[in-house]
């Protein structure tokens, strides 16, 4: 690996970038609704499965329902706090 290249890389605007990226998405949103993160999710499974056709692996499975399952019960936690506060 070069370094100056990995260096110049290192040194980009990371913030900036995420700045544009999230405007980017807000803009699709915004003009196609919920399709454009859909069409985007499934060009990126095209892709992972034309470069790995093995992917995802069970093991990748299993992961990543673990995860789904962990983030669905942090929303739930979330939403009982909600439920739970006296408006009196």
């Amino acid at each position: 690996m070069d370094p100056a290249r990995a260096r110049r890389f290192m040194e980009r605007p990371w913030e900036a970038l995420a700045a544009l990226e999230a405007e980017h998405w807000a803009r699709e949103f915004v003009q196609r609704g919920p399709r454009a993160t859909l069409e985007a999710a499934q060009l990126l499974w095209e892709h992972m499965r034309r470069i790995r056709p093995d992917w995802p692996s069970d093991a990748e499975r299993r992961d990543d329902l673990a995860h789904h399952l962990d983030l669905k019960g942090a929303i739930d936690r979330a939403a009982g706090a909600f439920l739970a506060v006296d408006t009196r």
